[in-house]
């Protein structure tokens, strides 16, 4: 029986090789390899300045660090997303909103946002679920409406697009994650993508425990002295992930062709069956980083799957139903109810470059078969 998981790594001999030369170096971290993967990622997409940082959960983080986000904030975010998207908020003291997705993509809805927003909010946090961009001109008219910061939590959509430009350049600051499902693998990872010199300044302090130079700087300068000015993490990268970060950024133009090929059989497979996949707005180049569809039967055929080898994931609860957040923040059944019915139906399908034709159409006919 084969056994395959909803997402995985692609790793090459190219990878370790990679790897093993910056094992061999003088610097296993704060050194020249994660200013390499930084320009590597910015330049992919377009944007000015990369701050590598130790996993997405870290960028977001500090994203909230660099708006200066205090108690007593409200960050507008939507439901339908990773738990991180919304403890980030959490992290600074502030208050996650919770605004409910469209129906048909499951993102964050613009017009739920504004019903939102209040003297309190100082941010707005889009997730391009799925992969998927969000509307990213009505968020920037949103976004300019209130004068607000917008963050995009562009984990699933690297290599995206929405209306022609590339996710890392439609926000003020674009967070990006490198854990082994994703596009682009260093282990654990991430990076925050801007155009302002400014908020890449305040990202790097916030790194490295709030210290204004790092032990690389001050060798170079061959000064001792430092200071820390503000109360940061120590949320580096190593040298030896950004090796592997690097060595796969190389790759990444195969990676999105290969997932946008498994999409386009995958959607011709399910036309005219009860499967649903979602859907995908005229103005986006998605991602790819799951393919998920809506099936009225969904915990059966999740079991079902895996009793045949086939281990789809649900992707996501919505956050606001977490006991966490019902507990702490009140939060409650029926607060977003377009996430809430779309959690009861989907199911992510396996999406991953190193997926074989002879696993695609298994997985196809075996869903076709269950639903």
């Amino acid at each position: 029986m084969p056994k395959i998981p909803y997402g995985r790594q692609c790793i090459d001999d190219n990878d370790i090789k990679a790897v093993t030369e910056t094992l061999c170096s003088d610097y296993l971290t704060t050194g020249p390899k994660i200013t390499e993967f930084e320009n590597s990622v910015a330049s992919f997409c377009g944007a000015t300045h990369g701050v590598a940082v130790s996993n997405g959960t870290a960028a977001l983080h500090a994203t909230l660090a660099a708006l200066d986000i205090q108690p007593g904030d409200e960050i507008i975010v939507p439901p339908m997303t990773f738990a991180a998207s919304a403890n980030c908020v959490l992290y600074r003291g502030a208050t996650p909103v919770f605004a409910d997705v469209e129906e048909g993509t499951l993102l964050i809805d613009p017009s739920r946002i504004e019903e939102k927003i209040t003297d309190k909010t100082k941010a707005i946090i889009a997730v391009d679920y799925a992969g998927q961009p969000c509307d990213w001109d009505q968020l920037h008219s949103l976004a300019l409406k209130y004068n607000l910061p917008l963050v995009a939590d562009g984990c699933h959509a690297l290599g995206a697009r929405w209306n022609g430009k590339k996710v890392g350049t439609m926000a003020d600051m674009t967070v990006f994650s490198f854990h082994p499902v994703k596009h682009v693998a260093t282990g654990e990872g991430g990076m925050i993508l801007t155009n302002s010199k400014q908020l890449a300044e305040k990202l790097r302090i916030f790194r490295n425990h709030g210290i204004t130079t790092d032990a690389r700087a001050r060798e170079k300068t061959g000064a001792w002295y430092y200071e820390m000015q503000e109360l940061g993490y120590n949320y580096r990268l190593t040298d030896i992930q950004a090796a592997l970060g690097i060595s796969q950024m190389k790759k990444l133009p195969n990676f999105l062709e290969r997932r946008r090929e498994i999409a386009t059989f995958y959607d011709h497979q399910f036309t005219k069956s009860t499967v649903r996949p979602l859907t995908v707005h005229a103005m986006a180049e998605h991602a790819y980083h799951l393919y998920v569809v809506r099936l009225q039967n969904r915990d059966t055929v999740y079991e079902q799957l895996r009793n045949k080898g086939i281990f789809a994931q649900v992707h996501y609860i919505p956050v606001h139903l977490h006991p966490y957040y019902k507990e702490n923040l009140g939060t409650f059944e029926g607060l977003c109810p377009v996430a809430e019915a779309a959690y009861q139906e989907i199911l992510s399908l396996p999406m991953f470059p190193s997926l074989t034709d002879e696993e695609m159409h298994y997985v196809a006919d075996t869903v076709l078969e269950l639903a």
